[in-house]
């Protein structure tokens, strides 16, 4: 959640971030209201309950009929005291309500608007031209065919629409591309991780996706566990309620796990092959940090994905995503889009996002302030070093008039082929 003193302090700013997002302005006054009937409510139920002590004092020193006077009141104090007690804990209830329906305030220099109102920061690589003797483009699912490496058609069989296998070369070259991720976060000081990816509620809501994106996410009603779509969120809630000692620099670990989403709200809409899944493998990086360093690490985690982006070959570009495209818990986003010769278009492949304090808050990690004796949040990072959906733009990018396709070198110590033939 956000800063509290933040809101009190500087409503203005919020309310602009609002804006920014096209989010209700009016929800900072509501949280601001609910914040001043919790106080005063606090208020009454502490003079109810310091005057019910008080008369408690009175009632041991008193004998007879003034005793049997004192309890009567005492009693008649005690029910204010229980009402105040309840009024007290339904205005916090409240408030906490409304401070959480407010999302993460966006950083400066965040562009406004939606999803279309990003701005490029920069296009690497040459777009390919299309090979000679081609007289098209072949999509990744053509290619993925042709290559005994993707089937659509079983997964639609066994799982419904979205579902997909990867077969022979195809699995090889997820695992090739996912231990290449794994192998380069460990040198840039990650802590390989695999995680759970069923999590307790206040998990999944504390990481901020039980708000506007709940519709996206799987719940198992019988057992009040969700199925992640990031490891992220186990990332997340790792540390919570605690207390973490980032002295000598920040806690950075990469999460490997099978990710679920329901693709609630994207009827008709990326259907053919295995860009838009209910599953896939993803390798996410997740950083622990003071918050005067998040800014920092948040360019450090982008470099790392525009390197393993570079490490398979595929053009690409870097975007700045327009505030109310950001999700709730991120204060900026950074995505890097590969091109996808089929569609002449650049799609996403990584994102990574600076959550600021806003996902600690609500989980309870901090760290002890030096000198003063205190506690703070941190601030949490996430970006994605490798997913399923990479598999399009390689295929795409280094496919060749016979329907193979070159192996990016990178990979081929992990996959041991150069070339992908079809099958």
């Amino acid at each position: 959640m956000i800063d509290l003193r933040l809101l009190r302090d500087d409503p203005d700013a919020v309310k602009a971030s609002q804006r920014a997002r096209g989010e209700d302005e009016s929800a900072v006054d509501r949280a601001l209201a609910a914040d001043v009937r919790r106080r005063g409510a606090i208020a009454e139920f502490e003079r109810l309950r310091a005057e019910q002590k008080s008369r408690g004092k009175d009632v041991a020193r008193a004998v007879g009929e003034e005793k049997q006077a004192l309890l009567a009141g005492v009693k008649e104090l005690a029910e204010q005291v229980k009402a105040a007690q309840a009024e007290a804990d339904a205005a916090a209830a409240e408030f906490e309500a409304a401070l959480r329906s407010i999302p993460n305030v966006v950083e400066d220099g965040v562009p406004p608007g939606g999803e279309d109102d990003y701005v490029v920061l920069k296009e690497v690589g040459a777009q390919p031209a299309l090979p000679e003797g081609l007289p098209a483009w072949r999509d990744h699912l053509e290619l993925g065919e042709l290559l005994g490496a993707i089937d659509t058609e079983r997964g639609a069989k066994v799982s419904g629409s979205r579902f997909y296998f990867l077969t022979g070369v195809g699995a090889r070259l997820e695992l090739a591309l996912l231990n290449l991720a794994v192998a380069r976060a460990v040198e840039a000081g990650f802590t390989p991780m695999i995680t759970p990816t069923l999590v307790k509620p206040e998990v999944m809501a504390g990481t901020g996706f039980l708000g506007a994106h709940a519709a996206e996410v799987y719940h198992l009603e019988e057992d009040d566990l969700y199925l992640t779509g990031t490891s992220e969120v186990a990332l997340a809630g790792y540390h919570a309620d605690e207390i973490l000692d980032l002295a000598a620099g920040p806690k950075r670990y990469a999460g490997w796990s099978a990710c679920y989403r329901r693709e609630a709200g994207s009827y008709g809409k990326d259907t053919r092959g295995i860009i838009r899944v209910h599953q896939f493998h993803k390798v996410e990086m997740f950083s622990f940090c003071r918050p005067e360093d998040a800014a920092a690490e948040h360019r450090r985690l982008l470099e790392l994905e525009e390197g393993m982006l570079a490490a398979v070959e595929v053009p690409y570009r870097v975007i700045d995503t327009a505030a109310g495209d950001l999700g709730s818990s991120a204060a900026r986003k950074f995505d890097c889009e590969a091109w996808v010769p089929s569609q002449g278009a650049y799609r996403e492949l990584t994102s990574t996002s600076n959550c600021t304090t806003f996902q600690a808050r609500r989980l309870g990690v901090r760290e002890r302030v030096e000198g003063e004796g205190g506690t703070r949040p941190v601030a949490t990072l996430n970006g994605t070093l490798a997913t399923t959906r990479w598999i399009v733009a390689i295929l795409e990018n280094h496919q060749q008039p016979d329907g193979s396709v070159r192996v990016p070198q990178a990979l081929r110590p992990y996959l041991g082929l150069d070339v992908l033939t079809p099958a």
